[in-house]
């Protein structure tokens, strides 16, 4: 049995199949193969090559430079500055002008301050005494302005006061207020010039127009109308993210500008410009939300007549823009072309494998398209071993029959004699011959019985 065994596996390495394919004459399940197909044949046609454009070699590694330039003049009067023109050298920090730049629209000026001792602002927490005990000399203030010297100083004859420190002195002590000062800022413009090249392909861009017009940059302005033009309104694009800029201007806040590149190397490359998307990344959740706004410190230093240094310390509110840059760029390359076109091929099968479900399964006929889809061989084997079994113990009735002598008289015997010949020579052809059953007459004997 083991090496039978060994040698039939070993004979069936060698041995072909092949599916059997069965056509159905059943319109509903016609119509539904050929509605997938058509289905999955849109999907690759629109979807995977006009829409998704999957026949292309992609490049995402973008390199991009920006600068950014900002214009505007305003003019101030104050108590603390008096009378004061503002241009970009003044709000706009830094002044190299980067991908990310801050406008000042508001202030709170402390001037004069010298570094001597005084009392510790109230709003600090930390600085609150009732004794010079609570004011241990030579520690920091938390979240305030200066060193404790030890005293506490209190107002008139109140019980609570504050510490005193070292410091710049007079510390902060106004509130923001509630007008922006350079609420004019609305009106002014930034010019954002950006390089990008995608290594990739060796192909580089900007998004300035490309034309010998002077004069285009110093009248346009980006909009629905003029597309193409990289300077900015700063009211316009804080409107742009669904803000008021007067109200953002009060208390600050930090505004994305997206440039995102989808470049097609397939078609010219003047039809490959950018797509500007302005949105706010402090959102306020809330009225009265603390997360919002932008503000930071810094200070202008002077010396007085006696040579003293002294300062002017600005409290600065203002909008900060990001200038974020992103992109890709495709061409054409068989390789990716190959394997979309060998998927799609692979996808339509699943209509086939759909239809076969239906058909073997749901349909009121499905036992029948079942049975033909897939016959039970073992039956048939079982038919041939029971025909070889009777072929043999007919052989020997036969050759006793053909030893016998013919009848002449008495047409019963002789047509029984002739029925008996016809029904053995089939079996005597097959054994004379081969030896082998004829599969297709047990498939037809298969039928009649059943």
């Amino acid at each position: 049995m083991g090496q039978a065994g060994c040698k039939g596996l070993y004979q069936s390495l060698f041995d072909y199949k092949t599916e059997k394919y069965v056509i159905a004459k059943n319109k509903k399940v016609g119509l539904l193969y050929r509605l997938l197909q058509v289905s999955i044949l849109t999907y690759l046609v629109v979807w995977v090559f006009l829409v998704k454009k999957c026949y292309q070699d992609t490049d995402t590694s973008l390199q991009s430079s920006i600068i950014t330039k900002v214009k505007g003049v305003t003019f101030t009067n104050t108590s603390e500055l008096g009378e004061r023109l503002w241009d970009v050298a003044d709000y706009v920090i830094p002044p190299q002008g980067e991908n990310v730049f801050f406008v000042i629209t508001n202030l709170v000026v402390t001037p004069n301050q010298r570094q001597e001792t005084c009392a510790e602002s109230e709003s600090i927490p930390d600085a609150l005494c009732y004794e010079d005990s609570d004011c241990p000399p030579g520690e920091p203030v938390v979240a305030g302005n200066g060193v404790r010297t030890g005293r506490c100083l209190r107002v008139g004859s109140e019980q609570k006061g504050t510490c005193e420190i070292f410091a710049w002195c007079p510390v902060e002590a106004k509130s923001r207020p509630a007008k922006p000062l350079l609420g004019e800022a609305e009106d002014f413009t930034v010019y954002i010039k950006n390089f990008i090249r995608f290594p990739k392909f060796n192909f580089s861009k900007t998004n300035v127009l490309d034309t010998t017009d002077r004069a285009f940059l110093k009248s346009c302005k980006f909009g629905p109308k003029d597309p193409y033009c990289p300077i900015f309104r700063l009211g316009s694009v804080v409107s742009w993210t669904g803000s008021s800029f007067q109200e953002i201007a009060v208390q600050g806040g930090v505004i994305g500008i997206q440039i995102e590149w989808d470049c097609d190397l397939d078609r010219a490359p003047s039809e490959c410009y950018p797509r500007y998307y302005f949105n706010r990344l402090d959102k306020r959740f809330s009225e009265n939300s603390l997360s919002s706004g932008y503000n930071f410190r810094f200070a202008k230093y002077y010396r007085d007549a006696a040579g003293v240094e002294l300062r002017t310390l600005f409290k600065a509110y203002g909008i900060r823009f990001d200038v974020m840059v992103n992109g890709k760029a495709g061409k054409f390359n068989i390789i990716p072309t190959v394997i979309n076109v060998g998927s799609g091929v692979a996808l339509m099968g699943v209509g086939s494998f759909f239809c076969d479900l239906v058909l073997i399964y749901f349909i009121k006929k499905s036992h029948f398209y079942r049975d033909k889809k897939y016959e039970e061989v073992r039956d048939l084997e079982v038919l041939a071993r029971m025909a070889e079994s009777s072929q043999q113990s007919v052989a020997p009735d036969a050759a006793g029959l053909a030893e016998q002598p013919e009848v002449q008289d008495g047409g019963g015997a002789q047509e029984n004699g002739c029925v008996c010949r016809q029904l053995l020579q089939p079996a005597r052809s097959d054994h004379q011959g081969n030896g082998k059953v004829n599969v297709e007459q047990l498939q037809n004997l298969q039928t009649m019985e059943a």
